[in-house]
């Protein structure tokens, strides 16, 4: 199993700029820094042309898609681009596709297919040249960490607390990839943090497959519901001292995870890459001054 290091760093493809130096400036940081990968969210389109700009600007850094939505793609030109950057960086870049929201398929006109079948349908058909051990799946619920299993290198899930890692280790036994996201707000400010932390509640508690499987580690619907109570809030997004959120961070990885992606939230809402809060943030895992 390929070493990730304990840390990546998830952030969703709107937040990179459409500048080649900006883009290789910060992923060069990123791996001074010492993450061990970047994750790209927000469906990066088929080209992966992101993921190749960071993989180029970089020597170790791994890049993984968390996720590429398999309703909106391509699936001939993904495996095409994957096959690409496989050649080009051996080892360094993963694949990860998820089924997404079904609604996201019914407002394309699709016929509705159950999420799960499709995975499995893409996966086996349209990405069968990507070797097995560089895909990964956005996996929450057991049938879905079992496909994982069974058909990728391991599973990427999203929004979930370290009780759902260590149940997702449990499925996918001792030699398969975990690798959960983690959102953070570098502050002890309670009010600040739930700020931030209701500002990406609301869309994620309107999707039924996440609050399905938040409600099976100790929430309820009182606490998944418009922006969510501050328990779910606290869970979500860790904050609090140095200390807080490096043994938020580490409840992942006692549980079984093989590194966290962790997502900074930062006070400002606008779209950029937090360049600054990266730099805290390894501070305070790393020791890497800030």
């Amino acid at each position: 199993m390929d070493d990730f290091g304990r840390y990546g760093i998830w952030i969703s493809r709107k937040h990179w700029p459409d500048d080649a130096g900006t883009t290789a400036s910060a992923a060069q940081e990123l791996e001074s820094l010492g993450f061990g990968a970047v994750w790209i969210g927000g469906s990066p389109p088929d080209d992966l042309s992101l993921a190749e700009s960071l993989l180029a600007a970089t020597s170790t850094l791994k890049v993984g898609t968390s996720i590429v939505d398999i309703w909106r793609s391509d699936g001939a030109r993904l495996a095409a681009s994957h096959a690409r950057l496989r050649g080009q960086f051996p080892g360094r870049f993963y694949l990860g596709v998820g089924s997404g929201h079904a609604p996201s398929a019914e407002a394309m006109g699709e016929l509705y297919i159950k999420p799960l079948t499709r995975l499995r349908d893409f996966l086996t058909d349209k990405l069968h040249d990507v070797p097995p051990q560089e895909r990964l799946i956005a996996a929450l619920g057991p049938n879905t960490l079992a496909a994982a299993r069974d058909l990728t290198a391991g599973a990427l899930p999203y929004l979930m607390p370290p009780a759902h890692t260590a149940q997702a280790r449990e499925i996918l036994g001792p030699d398969r990839l975990l690798i959960p996201e983690q959102k953070v707000y570098l502050g002890a400010d309670r009010e600040q943090a739930h700020q931030v932390a209701r500002r990406m509640a609301r869309s994620y508690l309107a999707l039924p497959n996440y609050t399905k499987a938040l409600s099976r580690f100790g929430l309820d619907s009182s606490d998944l519901t418009g922006e969510g109570s501050e328990r779910f809030l606290d869970q979500a997004v860790i904050w609090g001292s140095d200390d807080d959120i490096r043994a938020g961070l580490d409840a992942h990885l006692d549980a079984g995870a093989d590194q966290v992606a962790v997502q900074v939230l930062p006070l400002d809402p606008t779209d950029h890459l937090p360049r600054e809060e990266w730099r805290r943030l390894a501070a305070i895992l790393m020791g890497k001054p800030a």
